[in-house]
């Protein structure tokens, strides 16, 4: 397994996509990875996490972009040392894609910023060529 990492203003992002073989149907050109985030707060400031912004591109170069808010249903508070994990996941009508994002963030005072999500690859293992 493959871990990806970020750091943007002291919020560290880690990611660890993993392939699903028994919700995939190669044959149907149906593929599907989870990934779990972790956010960690390195900093000083709390934050919260307000909005998600998702760009999934294909192995045809076909892109998909997934906004709104919070992630997974919540938009957690993250005091200076903590973080949050969850996991999601994504369907890919090809073997193979990546994924990349940001988060945007607010502190206690109102300051808004981006964060921003490594990107990461979506690589099925039966692909002929991880082109990632």
């Amino acid at each position: 397994m493959s871990l990806y990492n970020c750091t943007t203003r002291l919020i560290k992002i880690t990611a660890e996509p993993v392939f699903l073989d028994e919700e995939s149907q190669p044959e149907d050109d149906y593929y599907v990875w989870a990934y779990t985030i972790v956010i960690e707060n390195t900093g000083e400031e709390v934050v919260q996490l307000l909005n998600r912004h998702w760009m999934i591109t294909d192995a045809h170069g076909r892109l998909h972009e997934v906004r709104g808010p919070g992630v997974v249903g919540e938009q957690p508070i993250l005091q200076p040392g903590e973080s949050f994990e969850y996991t999601s996941g994504t369907p890919l009508s090809t073997a193979t894609g990546i994924m990349v994002g940001s988060y945007e963030m607010t502190t206690n005072s109102g300051e808004k910023f981006d964060v921003d999500v490594p990107p990461f690859s979506l690589d099925c293992p039966y692909a002929i060529h991880n082109v990632h």
